[in-house]
This record gives C-alpha cells, sequence and structure tokens, in this order.
C-alpha cells in the first residue's frame, strides 16, 4: 500500500494516494461508500504502466481525510463531493483531468463533469448517471427496489444512527456481501477497507448523507449554489463509459438502463456478467481498459 499524501482544500485535509509519473497524463480515482482506495489496488498498475499519473483519494469521512475545522457541517451530500473533488484538482494544479468512480465516488465524478466539464477529459462511472433527483426522491419505486434500500432508511432513524455507530464493519460487511453476491473477498481484504471506517466523521457524513438526499436534513449552506444547480439535473457532455453490473445488489442493470438520456456527448453502457456494486474490485480489468480507453492509451 502507498503512503498516503496530503494536501488542504477549504474545508479538508485530504488524504490521498499518488502513483506514477508526476508528468503523466491525470487520473483519478474516486471509492464509494462503504469502501476506500483499496477497491483499486489492481487498477493502478495498468495505468501506471501506460504513463498516467493516478491519483486515488480518501474521500471526506474515510481513512486519513480530515476535516479542518470543526465548525465545519459533517455534510455527505452530493455538492459537497463534488465540491471536494473540484477543490482537489486545484489543490494539485491540475486543470484536465480522466475521471473515474462508482457509487458515491461515481456521484463526485458525475458532478465535475457536468458542472464544470472544462476540467473533464473522460468520465468512466458505474450505473450511469449518479447525480441525485432530490425534489424527486418522494416519489415511490418498485417494492424490489425499495428492499434493496433498506439501509438508507434505516439511517433515517435515530436507531439507525446508533447501529451504524455500534456495528459499523458488521454493517458495511453485510452490505459487500449484499451488494456483490459472486465477489468472494477475503476477510484480510475487508479489514484493509474497514479501517477507513474508523475515521472520526465517517457515521456523521454516512448518516447526513442518506438523510439529505431525501430532503430529511438540510445541506451545508456554503455548497446551496452548487446543490441548486444541480438540482436541474444538469446533462454531462463529456465521452462516458458507464459500467454495470448485471449481479449489482443495491442499483440492478434496470435501474441504469434508462441513462443514456443524460449525456449528450460520446457514450457508451457495458454490463459487466457476474460483477456487482464494485467493479473496480471485483473486474479490475475492464475498469482500467475503459479509463484508458477514453483516455486514449492503447489497452
Amino acid at each position: 500500500m502507498i503512503a498516503p499524501r496530503h494536501i488542504h482544500t477549504s474545508a479538508l485535509e485530504v488524504a490521498y494516494e499518488e502513483s506514477g509519473a508526476a508528468g503523466g497524463s491525470p487520473i483519478f480515482l474516486l471509492h464509494g461508500w462503504p469502501y476506500d482506495p483499496r477497491c483499486y489496488d489492481e487498477v493502478v498498475p495498468p495505468l501506471v504502466a501506460a504513463g498516467c499519473r493516478v491519483i486515488v483519494p480518501y474521500l471526506r469521512g474515510f481513512g486519513p481525510t480530515r476535516f479542518l475545522s470543526a465548525e465545519t457541517v459533517r455534510s455527505g451530500q452530493q455538492a459537497a463531493l463534488g465540491n471536494d473533488l473540484r477543490e482537489l484538482m486545484d489543490a494539485l494544479s491540475i486543470e484536465h483531468a480522466m475521471l473515474a468512480g462508482y457509487d458515491w465516488g461515481g456521484r463526485a465524478a458525475c458532478i465535475v463533469a457536468a458542472l464544470w466539464p472544462e476540467r473533464v477529459h473522460g468520465l468512466v462511472t458505474v450505473n450511469g448517471y449518479n447525480i441525485q433527483d432530490i425534489a424527486g426522491s418522494v416519489k415511490p419505486t418498485l417494492p424490489a427496489q425499495e428492499h434493496r434500500l433498506w439501509y438508507q432508511y434505516y439511517f433515517h432513524s435515530e436507531r439507525g444512527h446508533a447501529g451504524l455507530q455500534a456495528n459499523r464493519r458488521e454493517l458495511c460487511r453485510l452490505l459487500w456481501t449484499l451488494w456483490s453476491p459472486q465477489w468472494n473477498f477475503s476477510d484480510a481484504s475487508f479489514a484493509r477497507s474497514a479501517a477507513s471506517f474508523d475515521n472520526p466523521d465517517f457515521v456523521a457524513v454516512t448518516i447526513h448523507s442518506y438523510r439529505h438526499r431525501y430532503g430529511l436534513a438540510a445541506g451545508d449552506p456554503a455548497l446551496e449554489p452548487i446543490e441548486a444547480r444541480l438540482a436541474a439535473q444538469p446533462k454531462i457532455s463529456v465521452p462516458t463509459i458507464a459500467l454495470q453490473g448485471e449481479a449489482d445488489g443495491v442499483h440492478p442493470p434496470e435501474a441504469s438502463a434508462k441513462h443514456a438520456a443524460y449525456f449528450t456527448g460520446p457514450y457508451q453502457r457495458r454490463l459487466l456478467p457476474r460483477i456487482g456494486h464494485n467493479p473496480p474490485a471485483e473486474a479490475p480489468q475492464a475498469f482500467a481498459a475503459a479509463v484508458l480507453e477514453l483516455a486514449g492509451f492503447p489497452r
């Protein structure tokens, strides 16, 4: 494992892992919840071999990333994730980069691609369009999908808040299993990522995220201008490859089948047989190939 580096943005001391030549084409790989940069351990080497500069940050609330001030709202809202990524690019003096991610990280990548497309060379996103429609969150979906989202409703209650605080490893491991039923991850593999859930703000950021997206918690006032832009469900114009695990236990293929309408630039959707919710760990070769294709490197 690479020792993380640290850099300040307006709200965070961001911990990130960097590999490859400093002058290589920059690529940001963004992890989801509840995972961490270890999901990209087998994706990074082929990107570095192709000449890329690969940056894998720990999202807010994970691992050694920390808030700079005790007064900052421990927000997990989508505007925070997108703004964190944009500010990290600024802090590293990277004007233009490839972005790839899934779950929370895919949301951050989609937001930057939608709102600041001039900063993005290409986008690899799992499950397609990950920007939340908060106004539309009150509309019910089919019962089977509501069942898959049980953990989100659990977090809406104080019982769920306490349950995550008391049983974060047990709960996160259960979700790994439910969301990727054909991924035979080891105890050691889970333990390496679970260390990131010991971040002192992991629970607060998580609970805020799953309440804000349903309109049950106010957002950080500093981020409201970005959130207002996201409410319009902006289209994404940069070249995009959307990866969809056919065995994804939280967002199955039918949930993202119609997402092409949100992409106005070159767009491909690729189904990954037997793959669940964490494609970079479950199908690292396919994930790396998609990134290299959009980055313009031979596979």
